[in-house]
């Protein structure tokens, strides 16, 4: 699916979130190199744009790695890190989210943009795609996620589940020929976890603590659990 909406991937996402997806990335890169990380991993990095930020924004010397299941993603990524001038602040890799290639305790920072929801959302491998993310992180290292949410206020959360579902699916699906995986990207979206929820799944994981920060009325969170 993230294969065959790749050419238009970027583009659909600064239209339907009226360009916010850039503000919500700085703002977990931000949570990513507070406490100035040496070794940072964006899981499910896709085209890389929350790799891109970190690389930007982290100082000379810290490493930084992309990892994403999709070729095509991997490939736009690395062009674009390229184009940039960042192909050598970042090293991209194809892997898989229940077999990271990283030692235990090795990570200061996992972080993932947009791509919790494809790992947690009615998935059998939850469980072990947080396990493995908790694994590879020292003992203090954070997890950054930053994704879609449910809003607390009843009117605002219908009103997102309306704008997902009446405009979100459809200009995505106009602009990449896609119906389906717009669908799936709009149900997700719409029915996925309340804060509470993910906090209780992350606790059960074996993180210590979690924080919380609604962006966009809480249709959007940052969420930062320690190991």
């Amino acid at each position: 699916m993230f294969a065959a909406v790749m050419p238009s991937y970027d583009l659909i996402n600064r239209i339907a979130s009226l360009g916010g997806d850039r503000r919500w990335r700085r703002k977990a890169a931000k949570a990513c190199l507070e406490e100035k990380p040496q070794r940072l991993l964006d899981i499910g990095c896709g085209t890389g744009d929350l790799t891109i930020t970190l690389a930007r924004m982290a100082e000379e010397g810290v490493e930084i790695t992309g990892l994403d299941y999709s070729l095509p993603m991997l490939g736009r990524a690395r062009q674009k890190a390229s184009q940039l001038g960042l192909g050598e602040r970042i090293r991209f890799v194809h892997g898989e989210a229940t077999q990271l290639p990283f030692p235990d305790g090795h990570l200061d920072c996992v972080s993932i943009s947009f791509a919790f929801r494809n790992l947690t959302y009615q998935n059998p491998l939850r469980l072990p795609h947080l396990a493995e993310v908790n694994r590879v992180l020292r003992p203090g290292g954070r997890y950054v996620i930053v994704e879609s949410s449910q809003p607390e206020n009843r009117v605002i959360r219908a009103l997102f589940h309306l704008y997902m579902h009446a405009v979100a699916r459809t200009v995505g699906s106009l602009i990449s020929g896609k119906r389906s995986a717009y669908r799936y990207l709009a149900e997700s979206m719409s029915s996925f976890y309340s804060p509470k929820e993910v906090r209780e799944m992350l606790i059960t994981a074996g993180f210590g603590e979690v924080d919380y920060q609604p962006l966009l009325f809480g249709a959007v969170g940052v969420h930062v659990a320690t190991k």
